[in-house]
């Protein structure tokens, strides 16, 4: 080990810390605000399908740009883009927390949304060049467990700030945490100059962001209007016409933006589906359980948060854990595990009535939330380590797209299937809760658990057909050696 990689290492757990501040504020931004809604409605003097776009802007701009600066951070320097990410985003929370105009507060969360993306970006690659192999599925752990913090504790801290402040102080308690992070960002992150003589694939990026707007824009936007409406029926179709164009010029590219022969590697396409689905699977339990908690169980605002808050302490305790086994044992196993118990929790919870005990409920949000917890760490440390140094970057990207294209999917295919399954047992059109008619709502909830822990059991099965490929790799790779010996 060089003297440079041996500071490294002394330096890793405070390089860590500043990743997980960073991190924990960018995932945050993506949730505190639903809460804050009603009350921006009111002080802003807009509808409340505009407000929405100060959640929508943030989300699609971070899908839309986030392997833009993977690739970036594989060119320039992983710790250049994240420095860049880290002040544009406390800028972006400066001028969010300092407007009265909704335009300038959207335009306000896509600088935010920019500077999160390249600090999520290129998280992961920082961690993995920091940490030994030995170390580095314990590190990824937290790292998982922070960005499921992030969104899981989004809510209920917005709440309280609301309580006691206005709704400008949930963007502004950024700015000391963004100072502090970009202070020891220039004090122990790796000072390196190791560039790439490439450039970035501006084609490939224009395309690729035209897909993202405008299929997210019509995921989120169909759930108001309809998705048969034809300017939504319009956007999926240029979207997915501007993807094959991306995915045909990044063939032919010989520095493409996303370099396609990273998927050639089966344990990383493997892994990348399978956190589709786990994303996929969680978002959409996560934006029915308040519904339940509130409409159906009659609980307050400040009670669903607080049962809210189950989940992401379960999470803080197992995938740690769950990082730790990886690095003793492996990651796939657990993944095998991790995903089954989180199948065995959606489905437990599907067979919930209004009349099922609170504690039952909760019994099964911690399975579910074990598995998922199992899942996560161990399977961004696969992801992680099926590429070379010099992919990082872009691998640790599209990890994150796919963790947002989950949350995006997952929250949409929740919210259509709970009000077609209503529709179909009210006979006609329902889009909201109907009062005094719980066992509609239930009847809902339950199709969503259903496909929820169907989805999750095809990662299920991937996940299994992968450890067999892996058992019968070994097994035959230890053959070979023994008939070398004799």
């Amino acid at each position: 080990m060089n003297t440079a990689q041996n500071e490294l290492y002394k330096k890793r757990w405070i390089i860590l810390i500043t990743v997980l501040s960073a991190t924990l504020m960018a995932t945050l931004d993506g949730s505190i605000v639903n809460v804050a809604l009603p009350n921006m409605t009111l002080k802003l003097h807009v509808s409340g399908a505009s407000i929405q776009w100060v959640v929508t802007s943030f989300l699609i701009t971070v899908a839309a740009t986030i392997l833009i600066f993977g690739r970036l951070g594989d060119i320039i320097g992983k710790t250049k883009v994240f420095k860049f990410g880290v002040i544009l985003f406390t800028l972006g929370s400066l001028l969010c927390g300092f407007t009265s105009s909704l335009v300038v507060l959207v335009v306000a969360r896509v600088i935010q949304a920019i500077g999160a993306a390249a600090t999520m970006a290129t998280n992961q690659g920082i961690i993995t060049q920091t940490f030994p192999p030995n170390e580095r599925g314990r590190a990824l752990g937290l790292l998982g467990t922070f960005v499921a913090l992030g969104a899981m504790i989004g809510p209920p801290l917005g709440g309280l700030i609301i309580s006691l402040a206005s709704w400008e102080y949930i963007f502004l308690i950024n700015i000391p945490i963004g100072i502090v992070v970009f202070i020891l960002c220039i004090k122990v992150f790796p000072k390196t100059n190791d560039k790439l003589d490439e450039k970035l694939d501006t084609t490939g990026a224009v395309l690729f962001t035209v897909f993202t707007v405008l299929l997210f824009g019509a995921l989120v936007q169909g759930e108001t209007v309809g998705y048969s409406n034809i300017y939504i029926i319009l956007a999926f179709i240029v979207s997915f016409l501007a993807l094959a164009a991306f995915l045909i010029i990044e063939i032919k590219k010989k520095q493409p933006l996303l370099d396609l022969s990273i998927f050639s590697n089966s344990l990383f396409s493997v892994s990348v589906i399978c956190a589709f689905t786990s994303f996929t699977a969680i978002s959409a339990s996560n934006i029915i359980l308040p519904f339940y908690f509130q409409d159906t169980l009659k609980f307050s605002a400040a009670m669903t948060g607080i049962f809210m808050v189950v989940s992401p302490v379960v999470l803080s305790i197992v995938a740690p854990f769950s990082g730790y086994l990886s690095d003793k044992i492996g990651s796939e196993i657990l993944t095998l595990i991790g995903l089954f118990l989180t199948s065995v929790g959606l489905f437990l919870i599907s067979t919930l009535t209004a009349a099922s005990p609170v504690a039952l409920l909760m019994t099964y949000i911690v399975i579910m939330t074990i598995g998922n917890g199992m899942f996560q760490a161990p399977n961004n440390s696969l992801v992680m380590s099926t590429v070379p140094r010099n992919k990082l970057g872009i691998a640790g990207s599209v990890n994150a797209l796919i963790r947002n294209l989950g949350f995006v999917v997952g929250t949409s295919f929740a919210t259509l299937l709970l009000y077609n399954r209503m529709s179909s047992k009210m006979g006609h059109r329902v889009v909201d809760y109907i009062k005094g008619r719980d066992d509609v709502f239930m009847y809902g909830m339950k199709w969503v658990y259903i496909a929820a822990g169907v989805f999750c059991l095809m990662g299920v099965i991937i996940t299994a057909f992968r450890f067999y490929n892996s058992k019968k790799k070994s097994k035959s790779d230890l053959d070979k050696l023994k008939d070398k010996a004799v």
